[in-house]
């Protein structure tokens, strides 16, 4: 299928994953250019995967300007807060971007393994039902596998996102370094979380790429 022809359907359909009787028309849509249930939702997952590394240099970029502003003068103080200011919005939408995505993986998933059930009701083979219903549930066990790993990093960004939001606020109130060296104390809390939402970001980005390997 050519790029442009991907593109243009994408932007035409790409809502219809939240109803059912419009995902039937999303799906069908795909599947007339050649492109199944195992297609989209690989492609939704290497997209996850980008993203949420996309997020994880963010956040890091986030935090080292935040550790760069001690030592800086009033202007320089400035200078730092738009930037910082600037950032926040960024990670807050690419927080949204990567929830959406999240969700697509979800449904795509689910419609996938209903539609794998079903058609395994149709082999009259009990040979070949067999192996395809083992491998249904090994596809299963490791989709929920991916689901609780991309679950588990999407519960942090919140809570970081909070943090970043508080500290980005409090210093636009306070741009003087005096009041800047009394907010450091904060830094190692959200350090310290930044961390871990990397953290739980990377064992996603792993268990995404584990899952895709089942699909080639």
């Amino acid at each position: 299928m050519k790029r442009r022809e991907f593109r243009l359907l994408h932007g035409i359909v790409a809502g219809c994953l939240v109803l059912a009787g419009c995902r039937s028309l999303y799906y069908a849509a795909y599947e007339k250019l050649g492109v199944e249930k195992r297609h989209l939702l690989r492609k939704n997952v290497e997209k996850a995967q980008e993203e949420q590394a996309e997020a994880a240099q963010e956040f890091k970029d986030v935090l080292t300007r935040i550790k760069e502003l001690y030592g800086f003068d009033g202007g320089e103080l400035e200078r730092v807060y738009k930037k910082l200011s600037g950032d926040y919005d960024d990670l807050s939408n690419r927080a949204e971007g990567i929830r959406e995505r999240i969700g697509k993986v979800d449904q795509i998933g689910k419609d996938l393994f209903a539609e794998w059930e079903r058609e395994i009701g149709e082999i009259s083979n009990t040979s070949l039902r067999a192996k395809s219903e083992a491998s249904l549930r090994d596809s299963r066990r490791r989709f929920a596998t991916l689901q609780t790993a991309m679950q588990q990093a999407e519960s942090r960004l919140g809570p970081v996102l909070t943090q970043v939001h508080d500290y980005v606020l409090a210093l636009k109130h306070n741009l003087n370094a005096a009041a800047v060296g009394a907010m450091q104390g904060e830094v190692g809390a959200i350090e310290r979380d930044v961390a871990r939402l990397i953290e739980d970001m990377n064992r996603s980005i792993q268990e995404a790429e584990s899952f895709l390997a089942t699909l080639k």
